[in-house]
């Protein structure tokens, strides 16, 4: 429907206010079929368990119906980072007691990584305000980013830092980082920044903002695991919760 649609700068475009209601019936059946597909697959690779798939189809549905195909192609690229970096060195992993769990990501996992991007994904389609578009990419890179940093970091690196003093601590050790590890969170955040430009969802000279802010959060997550999470005022998933929020606000603030 090329009339519901209004160019912000070259080559975004984003649904007017009015026509948000109309846009996400047009996106419905699509959106749907794609996303509950998604989900299928999803809890058949074992990324997430039931929960865990209930909570994706919806949160992809959303972002399906609020951003176009760009969205739910961005939040695929997410995926394909999370599960390629999750499977990385898994003996090593299983062994070091490191792993993630077989059954797959939580309900409130997945929320915790997603539902940020979601949110202000919704709230730019309604408003028309680019900015929080990119809030929505950033958030999702972060994801990316914070995944690849600690899944290949576990897989590979035998020297961990904790962010916080530099002592070394033990590989999976909540707040530590490694070189090899930060290194893959910085391409993680990047090529999801990057699918969303070659989507159209972010103009490109967007990316650099969206890719440094996912860096960014990758490390307030980082910090937030060495203090908060380490001292159990907050767990893993509050950690990723927050470490989105902040890619994302971080994000907008470039562009202020």
């Amino acid at each position: 429907m090329p009339g519901a649609l209004l160019t912000i700068a070259p080559p975004v475009t984003l649904i007017l206010p009015e026509q948000f209601t109309a846009a996400i019936r047009h996106h419905a059946l699509a959106a749907g079929v794609v996303t509950l597909a998604f989900a299928l697959l999803a809890h058949r690779l074992r990324a997430v368990d039931a929960s865990g798939a209930l909570a994706g189809a919806a949160i992809s549905f959303l972002l399906y119906c609020s951003s176009g195909p760009g969205g739910f192609a961005t939040l695929a690229a997410l995926f394909l980072v999370t599960v390629g970096s999750t499977r990385v060195g898994q003996t090593r992993k299983r062994r070091l007691g490191v792993a993630e769990s077989k059954r797959g990501r939580t309900a409130w996992q997945v929320l915790a990584n997603l539902l940020a991007a979601a949110i202000l994904s919704v709230a730019a389609s309604y408003t028309s305000w680019p900015e929080l578009l990119l809030g929505a990419v950033a958030a999702l890179a972060e994801a990316a980013a914070d995944t690849a940093s600690s899944e290949v970091g576990k897989a590979l690196s035998d020297r961990v830092y904790l962010i916080t003093n530099f002592q070394r601590v033990a590989v999976g050790a909540d707040g530590g980082i490694s070189m090899v590890g930060t290194l893959s969170g910085v391409i993680a955040g990047l090529l999801v920044a990057l699918v969303a430009a070659w989507c159209r969802l972010i103009p490109d000279p967007w990316v650099p903002a969206a890719a440094g802010a996912a860096t960014i959060g990758m490390f307030v997550d980082s910090v937030l695991g060495a203090t908060w999470q380490r001292q159990g005022r907050l767990g893993n998933s509050g950690v990723n919760l927050i470490g989105t929020i902040a890619a994302a606000g971080v994000a907008i603030a470039f562009l202020l």
